[in-house]
């Protein structure tokens, strides 16, 4: 419980003009309060309307003070002492709210989160129902994003219909005049020379007053605007004001690093689509497709479709251990070794594995790889095809769905001078090869045993008029496989699918 004399010598009108001066911890260290301390005597006052703290507000009871010899018993109406003790309970109730609320910013570890939970804070601050935030950082690097709080998709339509220029958050983001802070609407609908668009949208989505408010740093400059919408004529009021701006500098603090997070994010998914295959060739009798799913800080799983000499294809997959922009580099140089070698001599896919294994180890001695390459005869659907540490690929059919028995390898790297034996078979009409790494089963959470079991049931599930379309069994298998973790922002495992189904 707070303990707080009673006895202060300090002016409590002095004390009450000076909380508008400064900060709650200045005063607290400029009146602070001597003599013997007592118990708090009376309850502080109510918090701020519309703020919907989680922390329960302490009580204060205590016995009454005994009057002193030769006094009377009546209660001073207004003692110093309580009128003290009531500002700073509220003052501990306002930095406890702040608290609750900054950590809940805190917790959240993706641009989108954050930007609801701001939402939903400043509403619970300025006691407006509904809101909305545009990110639009100062740098034009992006990203830009529009996020509502109780306004739904049409509703957001509806507002940026309104010119830019006539809305508040377009005034702070424009740099317009009357832009540089915060920007109160206490009546729109009674306001003179307001945009008639934008009186029509006011009306007709049921807010009558706003209260918008900037996003921005020192180092990262502006990055977008909030505004807070309330139902009838209001506006916040000068605590209220104190509140939400302390709260709006503290979370644009944490959104300019999930800014930065999310550009990161956004290059290393641009630079391993880059070193990818744009588009995979035409090869007659078969038809190819690939799914490929990044994580965000960059992983080192590839694919790769290439022609050959005498009309034939090769297909690869692989992946390079680690994670970040040297996974990435290194992916990218051993796909293209991998191109080279298949071009020479891919009728043999061991001398091919074997090639690309001295090269990582002489070249990234540190750093280790799987990689599967099969060279196909479409003409009559031969495979030919060698692994080093890879995962088995499927064949899905009519009469039946079941691995390739590939022979046992090490990875690329790990060895002194790896070599393993290849296999053979040929696809039937209609069959499809699926070929993918081993994100795809570490994703799942499960053994390996289970982990190739759900795979295998997922494909053996394929529908049959999706057989036909390697794309749609491949986002099948996706969708079965890894039904919760397919779109996953924090997956920290590529998956790559590369299906080739033979005429």
């Amino acid at each position: 419980m707070l303990d707080i004399p009673s006895r202060v010598r300090v002016h409590v009108e002095t004390l009450l003009a000076a909380q508008n001066d400064m900060g709650v911890c200045d005063a607290f260290e400029q009146y602070a309060p001597v003599g013997k301390p007592d118990a708090m005597n009376a309850p502080h006052l109510p918090k701020v309307a519309g703020i919907d703290s989680t922390v329960p507000a302490p009580t204060h009871t205590v016995a009454p003070a005994s009057a002193a010899p030769g006094t009377s018993s009546a209660p001073s109406p207004n003692p110093p002492g309580a009128v003290l003790q009531d500002r700073l309970a509220g003052w501990v109730s306002d930095l406890t709210t702040l608290h609750e609320l900054t950590e809940r910013m805190v917790r959240t570890a993706c641009l989108s989160d954050a930007l609801h939970e701001l939402l939903r804070a400043g509403a619970a601050l300025v006691g407006a129902p509904r809101g909305l935030v545009v990110m639009e950082p100062r740098d034009g690097l992006g990203p830009d994003a529009t996020i509502g709080l109780g306004l739904a998709r049409a509703d957001l339509g509806h507002i940026e219909t309104v010119p830019r220029s006539c809305m508040s958050y377009g005034k702070i983001l424009d740099g317009l005049p009357g832009g540089e802070g915060e920007i109160a609407q206490p009546d729109l609908l009674s306001e003179d020379g307001l945009d008639p668009r934008h009186r029509e949208v006011a009306a007709r989505l049921g807010y009558a007053a706003s209260y918008a408010l900037p996003l921005s740093t020192e180092t990262a400059g502006r990055l977008g605007a909030a505004v807070w919408l309330y139902d009838e004529p209001a506006e916040p009021v000068e605590r209220q004001r104190h509140l939400v701006g302390l709260y709006a500098r503290y979370a644009a603090e944490h959104l300019a690093r999930l800014v930065e997070l999310e550009r990161t994010r956004a290059s290393m998914t641009t630079i391993t689509e880059e070193l990818l295959p744009s588009r995979l060739p035409r090869v007659f009798g078969v038809q190819l497709a690939a799914r490929h799913r990044t994580n965000p800080r960059g992983g080192g799983d590839w694919f790769d479709a290439l022609p050959l000499p005498d009309a034939a294809l090769g297909l690869a997959v692989g992946s390079v251990t680690g994670s970040g922009p040297s996974a990435v580099a290194a992916m990218g140089r051993l796909r293209a070794s991998l191109r080279a070698y298949a071009v020479m001599e891919g009728e043999d896919p061991v001398a091919v594995l074997s090639d690309l294994e001295l090269l990582l180890r002489l070249t990234e001695p540190a750093r280790s790889a799987t990689a599967l390459f099969a060279y196909c005869e479409p003409a009559s659907r031969k495979i030919t095809m060698a692994g080093a540490g890879h995962c088995p690929p499927l064949v899905i059919g009519e009469r039946r769905t079941e691995f390739v028995e590939t022979s046992l390898s090490a990875p690329l790297g790990m060895l002194a001078c790896w070599e393993a034996p290849s296999v053979e078979f040929r696809a039937a009409p209609g069959e499809t090869v699926l070929l993918y790494t081993d994100g795809l089963l570490q994703r799942t959470g499960d053994p390996t045993d289970r982990a190739f079991a759900r795979l295998h049931a997922a494909a053996a599930s394929v529908p049959r008029a999706l057989r036909a379309d390697p794309g749609a069994l491949a986002d099948h298998v996706l969708r079965t496989v890894l039904p919760q973790e397919l779109d996953a922002a924090d997956g920290r495992e590529d998956v790559v699918l590369l299906a080739a189904r033979f005429e």
